[in-house]
C-alpha cells in the first residue's frame, strides 16, 4: 500500500472515531495493521476479553512471528489456563491446554507437561512458581505490563504504537478544499451552490449571470480559497498515470520525462483518479493508448487486442484516432537502426561442456572477466528449543547448506540446486574458489527464519548476479537470506555481506546505482521490493504496493532518472522511484504469472519474457512511456514445460529455452529467427545467459551440467586464451629460488597458482583428451599456464610418464589415481618441463613463529583429547577428553577481535557455567577405565546440545547449563560414532562396538532401524544429502554404503591397498564428504584417498613416504573442502590439496609442541576445521592440549600446490603421479 492510501486509512480512521463509530474502528485498526491502540488492549485484557484481545492482536502479529510475539500469547494463554484453574472450571482449563497451549508443546515439551501437572493440583498456587499468584485482577494488571513491555519491544510494532499528530477533522477539511476547488472550475458559479452529494464532482446548474463567489457562511463549503491552492485529493495517484497525459511532444525518454517530475498533479478530469482517490483503477485500454505518437516512424505488423477499440475512442481536442491510425501502431519511440550483425553472429557452436553435478537454477557472466557462477539447494537440519521458567528461550538454527559454483574467459552466474558456491573459468573448466554455504551471522538470524527452517529445511538457490565492476556477487536463497561476497579475482572470494532481507523466498535480486551509491536491490514472497547499501548492508527504501509474492526485478536508469521495474505472480508490473512515494505504472504482463524483464544492451528497449499458470508463455517488447506492448514474438510451444527465461544481446538479438531448444529472435521480427539443439540434452526449459559481447551463450543441460556455445568469435577468444597461457607457461626464465624456512620455495610457477586449488577430475568427465590442462588461475586471463593434453584411460583419468625425468618416474605406489589401470599413451613433454619441476619445493614450517599459533589457556587436569570440533557458528572448541570430560572454549567479541569468531590470534576462555558443573560423560560399569572406551560426540546445528558417550550411555547435554538433559543408549554394546541427520535432528546414525548402526529417533526414543554389514566396531558414518545415502566405516577398514529412504545396504567394499601390498591392518577408518557431497575423504592410518561415494570407487590416494613418514592419526577437510588437513603420529602435520592430494605444506611438531617435549608423547590425536575460515584448523594433543594455527596474515593461506605433471601447477584433475625429491616412491 502507497503512503499517501496509509495516511488515507489514518483520517478515515480519525473520522470513525469523531464520529464515533467505535467497533468500527477497531476493526479497521486491527484489518489495516496500522494503527495498535494500546488503550483499547488494555482495556480487553483487564476486561478479561480474551477472544477479542487475540483476535485484535492477530491484526498485527501471529504467534510464530518472533520470541516477543510467541511470549506475547503465551502470556495470554498462561493467564486463561490459570483463571479457568482458579474457578475450578477443570473441563475449560483442559479446553485451553488442548486448543490454546499445545501449540507451543512442540518447541518445549517438558514445559508443557509442567503445565499440564497443574491439572492434578488442588491450588495451582502449589506449584513453587506459580506460589505468589494474587487475585486475577492483579495477576491481570501484572500480566499487562510485561505484555506492554514485549509490544513495545516487538519489531513488528514499531512505529504503530503512536498515532499521527492532525488536526481536527481533517478529513472533512479535505473534502471541503476540494469542493472548493470544483465550485472554482465551474463555468457557471452559483452564489449558494447545492451540494447534495460526495458521489460525483460538483457542478453549478444553468449559467446565474455573473460569476459571484459563495458565501462565507456556507456550512459544508466555507470560506472560498484562491483559485489554484488547494490540490486535488488524488493529485499523487494521477502521478501513476502521468506518462499517459496528452501534453506535448515527448522528449528523447518519455519515461525519464514522467519520471523527472512525478508529483505534478493530473491537468483535467479526463484521467481517473488512482487508488488513492478512491475511485476504480485506470481502464487497461486506456494505459494502453499512445498519447503523443511519433510522426516520422512507420508502422509496424502487431496489433494489440485494443486496437479496434481504441479506433473508435475520441481524442483529447476532438481529433478522432482514425485521423492517427497508421501511428497507433507505431512502435511509440525512435526507430531502432539495424546493426551489422547477421544470424551468422549468434553462438550456436558447443565449445565446452561442464559437468556441475546438480541442477543449475541461475547464470550470470562476470561483466569483466567473463566467469560463470553457480548455486545449489540448501537444507538447515531442525532446531531443539529450550524453554525455563515458564518463559521462551530461543537457541539459533545454522544452516549446513550444499553447493554453489561461478566460471572464466566467457561469464555467467549460475544457480544450481546443491548449495556452495564458486567459481570456474570456462577455457580449463577450472573451479577458481568453492564456499560451502552456512547462515554467517547466527546471533543475527531472525526467528521468523529459523521458525521456517524448522518447518522446512531446503533451501534453493533463487539468483545469482555479479556487481556491474565484477567486485562483488551475491546470492539470493529461497529463504530470507541474501549472501554478498567480495571478488578480487582467483581464489579469492571472502564473505562481505549476510541480509535477512524477506520473509519468506528472496525471489530476485540485482545490483544498482542509485544516487551514485551501489545497492543491491531484492524482492521477495513479502510483496515488497527493498533497496540496500552494497558496503554497509544498510537498508535504505521498501517499496510496498504489489498484492502477491514480487517475482523479479529490472533496475534502470533514463537519463538522469533512476527506477526499477519489478513483477509479481499476479502478473502486476509496477515501477518505482528511489523515492518512497508509491508506484508509477501498473501494467499488466502477458500471463498474469511469472514474467522477468530486461533492456538491451544499449538501454533503450524493454523486453519481458513469461509464462502463465497454464503453461503459456510469451516474449514481447515494451514500448514504456505508453505502457502497451509494442510487439509480440511467436514460437513458443502450446504449453511450455516451466517458466520459459530469456536474455538479450548485441541489440538485435533474443534468445529463450523451450521445447528442449534454444530459440533466438531479431528484435524488429515477431517471427522465429531460427532453433538450434546444441548437439541435444538440454532440458525442457533450459536456462541460459549470454556474455557480456554476445560471442558465448551459457545454456543448462539436463545431466545437470552447462554447455558453453560459442560463435566465431567467442572461439577465438577461447583459443587465445589457451595459446596466452600456454605461451605464459613456457616463461619467463626462473628466478633464484629462495630456501629460508617457511618460505614457498616456488617462483615462476607461483604466479600462476594464486588462483586458488583447481578443480576437475572424475567430476569433469566431458574434458576431451585435446582439451588444454589449465591451472588456477589469476582473473587477467593472459596469465594462465596451459600445459599438453594428456592421454585418458577408459575411466576418464589422466596419464602422464616424463620421459625427460630419470627423477621423478612415475610409480604405481605413487600418488594419485588407482594405477590398475594402463595408460594408453605418453604425451610430449617440453624439454625444460623437469627443470620447472625440480624448481617446485614443499613449504616447510618449522616453528611458530612462521605462523599464527595459539595453545589454549587450560586449568582443568590434562587429559588427552579424544575428539574435538567447532562449534558451527565457528565462535568456540568443544573437545572431549578422554577421562570423559568435556571442555569449552569461548572467544569473546573485543575491540581487537570484531567479529568474536575463533582466531589463533587471540586466545579463548575457558568457558564454565555459574554452577561449575562439568559435562562429565557417563562411564559404563563395564569399564573402570574410560581411558580404554571409544569415545564420540556430535553437536546440533544450532549449537545448543551436544551428544557424547565415552563407553557409557550417550548423554545429550545443553550447552548453555552443561546440564544432562537425557541419557540413553546405555551398554552394553556401546556407542563409538554419532551422526545427525542432515534433515531431521531428531534422528540420530548411532555406531556401536558390536559392529552395528542404530537408526534412533530421539523424540520417540525408539530404534527405528539397525543396520548390520560391518566386522568390527563403527568409527565414521557420513550422510549426503545429495545421494540421499550414509556412508559408514569400520575397525575392519571397511566402507559401506545405506539407503537413507529404506536404510537397505547398497555397496560395500574393503579400502584399498597399493598392489603387491599386504591387504591394510584393521583400525580407525574415517569418512567424511566434499562439500559436493559425493566425492569421500576416507582417513586410515595407511592411506588417505579419495572416493566416488555413488559408485563407491577410489578416484586417488596417497600413502605416507619419505616427506611424512610417520602413520597417519587424523584428517579432515578444510570448510570449503579445497584443502586436506592431516595430522601425523611423529607430531608433524601435512596440508594437501584436496583434489590431487598432493601436500602443499608441512607443518613440523616445533609448531605446536613445546621446547623439551617430543613428537611422540604429543602429537595430534584429532584435527578440526574451522567452519568458515578454510585456513584455519585446531588440533588435539595426546598430551591434553588444544592448538589453534593458521598461516601469517601476509601469507594467508598453506603454501603453494606441487607443479602438474605438464609443468603448470596442480592441474585441476588431479589425477596424475608425479613425485618430487622430498617424495619419492618407496
Amino acid at each position: 500500500m502507497s503512503s499517501l492510501s496509509r495516511e488515507l486509512v489514518f483520517l478515515i480512521l480519525q473520522f470513525l472515531d469523531e464520529e464515533k463509530f467505535k467497533e468500527t474502528v477497531h476493526k479497521l485498526e486491527q484489518e489495516s495493521g496500522f494503527f495498535f491502540n494500546m488503550k483499547y488492549f488494555e482495556d480487553q485484557v483487564q476486561g478479561g476479553e480474551w477472544e477479542e484481545v487475540e483476535r485484535y492482536l492477530s491484526g498485527f502479529t501471529k504467534v510464530d512471528d518472533n520470541r516477543y510475539s510467541m511470549k506475547i500469547f503465551f502470556e495470554i494463554r498462561k493467564q486463561k489456563y490459570l483463571e479457568a484453574l482458579d474457578k475450578q472450571d477443570r473441563a475449560k482449563a483442559v479446553d485451553i491446554l488442548v486448543k490454546d497451549l499445545k501449540v507451543f508443546s512442540s518447541f518445549n515439551e517438558e514445559l508443557y507437561k509442567e503445565i499440564t501437572q497443574l491439572l492434578t493440583l488442588e491450588n495451582f498456587r502449589e506449584n513453587e512458581q506459580l506460589s505468589k499468584y494474587g487475585d486475577t485482577k492483579s495477576a491481570r494488571n501484572i500480566m499487562l505490563i510485561e505484555l506492554k513491555k514485549l509490544i513495545e519491544a516487538n519489531p513488528l510494532f514499531r512505529d504503530k504504537l503512536t498515532f499521527p499528530a492532525l488536526k481536527a477533522s481533517r478529513l472533512r477539511t479535505l473534502i471541503n478544499q476540494s469542493l472548493n476547488w470544483q465550485h472554482q472550475l465551474c463555468k457557471n458559479p452559483r452564489p449558494n451552490p447545492d451540494i447534495k452529494t460526495l458521489f460525483i464532482d460538483h457542478t453549478c446548474g444553468p449559467p446565474n449571470g455573473a460569476r459571484a463567489p459563495p458565501p462565507a457562511n456556507n456550512p459544508l463549503v466555507g470560506a472560498l480559497p484562491k483559485g489554484g491552492t488547494f490540490p486535488p485529493l488524488g493529485g499523487h495517484s494521477s502521478v501513476q498515470l502521468q506518462p499517459f497525459q496528452p501534453t506535448a511532444a515527448p522528449s528523447a525518454s518519455a519515461l525519464a520525462g514522467w519520471m523527472a517530475n512525478p508529483n505534478t498533479a493530473a491537468p483535467h478530469a479526463a484521467v481517473p483518479a488512482g487508488p488513492a482517490a478512491l475511485t476504480p483503477p485506470p481502464n487497461p485500454a486506456l494505459l494502453k493508448r499512445p498519447r503523443t505518437p511519433p510522426s516520422n516512424t512507420p508502422a509496424v505488423d502487431y496489433q494489440s487486442a485494443d486496437s479496434e477499440h481504441l479506433m473508435k475512442r475520441p481524442r483529447p481536442g476532438g481529433q478522432p484516432v482514425e485521423d492517427v491510425k497508421t501511428q497507433v501502431y507505431n512502435a511509440g519511440g525512435p526507430s531502432h537502426p539495424q546493426n551489422a550483425y547477421t544470424p551468422d553472429d549468434l553462438p550456436k557452436n558447443v565449445a565446452r561442456t561442464l559437468s556441475q553435478g546438480s541442477c543449475v537454477m541461475s547464470m550470470d557472466f562476470h561483466p569483466v572477466q567473463q566467469t560463470i557462477l553457480l548455486g545449489m539447494l540448501c537444507c538447515v537440519e531442525d532446531p531443539f528449543f529450550s524453554w525455563n521458567d515458564l518463559s521462551i528461550v530461543w537457541l539459533y538454527v545454522i544452516s549446513k547448506s550444499k553447493n554453489y559454483v561461478s566460471l572464466n574467459p566467457a561469464l555467467s552466474p549460475v544457480g544450481t540446486n546443491v548449495g556452495d558456491i564458486g567459481i570456474w573459468e570456462v577455457g580449463s573448466r577450472e573451479r577458481l574458489a568453492q564456499r560451502t554455504f552456512k547462515v554467517w551471522d547466527l546471533p543475527g538470524c531472525s526467528l521468523p527464519l529459523q521458525s521456517a527452517l524448522v518447518k522446512d529445511p531446503a533451501v534453493a538457490v533463487n539468483r545469482t548476479v555479479w556487481s556491474p565492476d565484477g567486485s562483488l556477487l551475491g546470492v539470493a536463497f529461497s529463504k530470507y537470506i541474501v549472501h554478498i561476497y567480495a571478488y578480487q579475482g582467483g581464489s579469492d572470494l571472502r564473505q562481505h555481506l549476510e541480509i535477512d532481507a524477506h520473509v519468506g523466498g528472496v525471489n530476485d535480486l540485482a545490483f544498482s546505482h542509485p544516487n551514485k551509491q551501489l545497492c543491491v536491490i531484492t524482492c521477495g514472497d513479502d510483496k515488497t521490493i527493498k533497496v540496500w547499501d552494497a558496503v554497509t548492508g544498510r537498508k535504505l527504501y521498501t517499496f510496498e504496493g504489489h498484492e502477491a509474492p514480487v517475482y523479479s526485478v529490472c533496475p534502470h536508469h533514463k537519463e538522469s532518472i533512476q527506477f526499477i521495474f519489478s513483477t509479481a505472480i499476479d502478473g502486476k508490473i509496477k515501477a518505482w522511484l528511489y523515492d518512497l512515494l508509491g508506484s508509477r505504472v501498473d501494467y499488466d504482463a502477458p500471463g498474469h504469472w511469472c514474467t522477468t524483464m530486461a533492456y538491451s544492451a544499449d538501454g533503450t528497449r524493454l523486453f519481458s519474457c513469461g509464462t502463465s499458470k497454464e503453461g503459456e508463455s510469451y516474449l514481447v517488447e515494451w514500448n514504456e512511456s505508453e505502457g502497451a506492448i509494442k510487439r509480440t514474438y511467436s514460437g513458443f510451444r502450446k504449453r511450455s514445460l516451466g517458466v520459459v527465461q530469456f536474455d538479450t544481446t548485441r541489440n538485435r538479438f533474443l534468445a529463450a529455452g523451450d521445447e528442449f531448444l534454444i530459440k533466438f529472435w531479431d528484435m524488429d521480427n515477431v517471427n522465429l529467427l531460427t532453433t538450434i539443439e546444441a548437439d541435444g540434452g538440454l532440458p525442457a526449459s533450459p536456462r541460459l545467459r549470454f556474455n557480456k559481447e554476445g560471442s558465448l551463450l551459457a545454456v543448462t543441460s539436463a545431466d545437470n551440467g552447462i554447455k558453453i556455445l560459442a560463435n566465431a568469435d567467442g572461439m577465438r577468444l577461447l583459443r587465445a586464451f589457451e595459446t596466452r597461457a600456454f605461451e605464459n607457461s613456457r616463461g619467463p626464465p626462473e628466478p633464484a629460488v629462495s630456501k629460508g624456512p617457511g618460505v614457498n620455495s616456488m617462483s615462476a610457477v607461483s604466479t600462476v597458482t594464486s588462483g586458488g586449488p583447481p578443480v576437475g577430475g572424475p567430476d569433469r568427465p566431458d574434458r576431451s583428451s585435446a582439451s588444454a590442462a589449465m591451472a588456477g588461475p589469476s582473473m587477467d586471463g593472459p596469465n594462465l599456464i596451459v600445459g599438453q593434453a594428456r592421454p585418458r584411460d577408459r575411466g576418464g583419468n589422466d596419464h602422464v610418464s616424463l620421459t625427460n625425468a630419470s627423477n621423478f618416474q612415475r610409480s604405481a605406489e605413487g600418488n594419485g589415481v588407482d594405477n590398475n589401470r594402463p595408460p594408453e599413451q605418453k604425451p610430449r613433454v617440453p624439454e625444460d618441463l623437469s627443470d620447472r619441476v625440480k624448481i617446485w619445493k614443499l613449504t616447510e614450517i618449522t616453528d611458530s613463529t612462521q605462523c599464527r599459533s595459539t595453545r589454549l589457556p587450560d586449568t582443568l587436569p590434562a587429559s588427552k583429547i579424544s575428539r574435538l570440533i567447532y562449534t558451527n557458528s565457528g565462535v568456540a572448541l568443544l573437545a572431549l577428553c578422554s577421562n570423559a570430560v568435556h571442555k569449552l572454549w569461548k572467544w569473546q567479541r573485543t575491540d581487537r577481535n570484531v567479529t568474536g569468531k575463533a582466531t589463533a590470534t587471540y586466545p579463548p576462555q575457558l568457558w564454565q557455567p555459574a554452577s561449575g558443573i562439568l559435562m562429565t560423560n557417563d562411564i559404563s560399569d563395564n569399564s573402570s577405565n574410560p581411558e580404554e572406551a571409544v569415545p564420540c560426540i556430535a553437536l546440533s546445528k544450532n549449537d545448543s546440545y551436544v551428544m557424547s558417550a565415552s563407553g557409557g550411555k550417550v548423554s545429550l547435554f545443553n550447552m548453555m547449563t552443561f546440564k544432562v538433559m537425557t541419557t540413553f543408549m546405555p551398554p552394553p554394546p556401546a556407542a563409538t560414532f554419532l551422526a545427525f541427520h542432515p534433515q531431521d535432528n531428531n534422528i540420530i546414525a548411532i555406531g556401536m562396538e558390536d559392529s552395528t548402526i542404530q537408526i534412533y529417533n530421539v523424540r520417540v526414543d525408539e530404534v527405528k532401524s539397525k543396520l548390520k554389514g560391518h566386522q568390527k566396531r563403527i568409527t565414521g558414518l557420513a550422510f549426503s544429502n545429495t545421494l540421499n545415502v550414509l556412508v559408514s566405516s569400520g575397525a575392519d577398514a571397511q566402507l559401506c554404503v545405506w539407503g537413507t529412504d529404506g536404510w537397505e545396504k547398497r555397496k560395500a567394499k574393503f579400502i584399498q591397498t597399493q598392489p603387491g601390498r599386504a591387504p591394510p591392518p584393521v583400525g580407525d577408518t574415517r569418512v567424511q564428504f566434499h562439500n559436493d557431497q559425493i566425492r569421500l575423504l576416507v582417513v586410515h592410518e595407511t592411506q588417505l584417498a579419495i572416493y566416488d561415494a555413488a559408485k563407491l570407487e577410489r578416484l586417488r590416494y596417497w600413502v605416507p613416504r619419505e616427506t611424512f613418514t610417520a602413520s597417519i592419526s587424523n584428517a579432515t577437510y578444510s570448510c570449503d573442502s579445497q584443502l586436506v588437513y592431516a595430522g601425523f603420529v611423529d607430531g608433524s602435520i601435512g596440508v594437501f590439496d584436496a583434489e590431487t592430494l598432493k601436500p602443499r605444506c608441512r607443518l613440523a611438531a616445533g609448531v605446536h609442541i613445546p621446547p623439551g617435549v617430543s613428537g611422540a608423547t604429543a602429537y595430534p590425536l584429532v584435527i578440526a576445521a574451522h567452519p568458515q575460515e578454510p585456513n584455519q584448523f585446531a588440533l588435539g594433543l595426546s598430551d591434553g592440549g588444544v592448538q589453534v594455527i593458521e598461516p601469517l596474515e601476509s601469507e594467508g593461506k598453506w603454501g603453494v600446490g606441487p607443479p602438474s605433471d605438464n609443468g603448470g601447477p596442480s592441474s585441476a584433475s588431479g589425477q596424475t603421479s608425479i613425485q618430487n625429491q622430498d617424495q619419492t616412491p618407496r
